[in-house]
């Protein structure tokens, strides 16, 4: 049998046993609310009826590092969770049919079509999580510079008389412009505070998930301040020292890999051009003179 057929088959039947998994779901899920008197279910959510599928909540399970990276991305909500899974899920099989119908239709019948249906297959599972890995990273550079503005904001509130958690509290309303990455991570804080957790292990437990340097030094000086209380602006001003000489640091290390790479540069670019200018009439010249010398050149 011919390789694209049988694989398009293949994809064909697990699209087939996906949709009839939803729809038992779907079934039994309204079966039992038949049961319970909340009548039949009004499906026009499918996310919200694909997130208790049994097929996405194994695979949530099973991949730790996707649930590190949606936490640290924000994306916490079930709905978000399960947008995600079903685009890891779904995209591997539609890049699958895309190879099989482009070879069938452009480049005819191959005998090494397996390996382009198992590049694409493995492409579409890849490329959710790096691209989620890149979004990760963005946002953790964006909660290191809303720090260093949350710090001397800390300083002004502390200074009129404020707690830590009435301060978080005022930042968290006032300045979500400001700090919006930030802003948000605390406002979840607040509310978990608001139901009866203490604030020092919740700023603990969020500093440890969202894994950024910046956020956890100042984290942990908050809670120092919760336990022990005084000596806010020292240590929020040796606080914004430290980050500033991070920064300063960092930046001086991407202006000497610039200066580098820049050099590198140069050399292909601007040296070719600089030899020809100042060697070209030498060069020239001493053409001219071997040509003078050779014999159909004498007189």
């Amino acid at each position: 049998m011919n390789p694209l057929l049988l694989s398009a088959l293949l994809l064909a039947l697990a699209s087939l046993l996906l949709a009839r998994g939803y729809l038992r779901e779907r079934r039994l899920l309204r079966q039992v609310n038949q049961r319970i008197g909340q009548g039949t279910v009004r499906g026009n959510a499918v996310l919200r009826d694909l997130q208790g599928g049994m097929l996405l909540a194994r695979a949530g399970r099973l991949d730790g590092e996707t649930r590190q990276l949606l936490d640290r991305l924000g994306w916490r909500r079930p709905g978000q969770r399960t947008l995600f899974m079903t685009l890891q899920l779904g995209l591997p099989v539609s890049l699958g049919l895309l190879a099989i119908i482009v070879q069938w239709l452009a480049l005819g019948h191959l005998q090494q079509a397996w390996m382009a249906i198992l590049f694409a297959l493995g492409l579409g599972y890849l490329l959710p999580k790096r691209l989620l890995a890149r979004a990760v990273a963005r946002r953790q550079q964006r909660l290191a510079l809303d720090v260093s503005t949350m710090l001397p904001v800390l300083r002004i509130l502390f200074e009129v008389g404020m707690t830590v958690e009435q301060a978080l509290r005022v930042l968290v309303q006032e300045g979500a412009r400001i700090i919006p990455h930030l802003a948000l991570e605390l406002r979840q804080v607040l509310a978990r505070v608001d139901a009866g957790l203490e604030l020092g292990d919740e700023l603990r437990q969020a500093a440890r998930m969202l894994d950024v340097p910046e956020v956890s030094d100042s984290f942990a000086v908050l809670e120092q301040l919760i336990h022990q209380g005084g000596g806010a602006m020292a240590s929020l001003q040796a606080m914004k020292a430290i980050l500033d000489d991070r920064r300063m640091t960092s930046l001086q290390e991407r202006v000497s890999k610039l200066s580098a790479k820049m050099s590198m540069v140069m050399m292909l670019f601007l040296f070719p051009a600089l030899l020809m200018v100042l060697a070209g009439p030498g060069f020239i010249a001493i053409i001219r003179a071997l040509g003078s010398m050779a014999p159909g050149g004498m007189r």
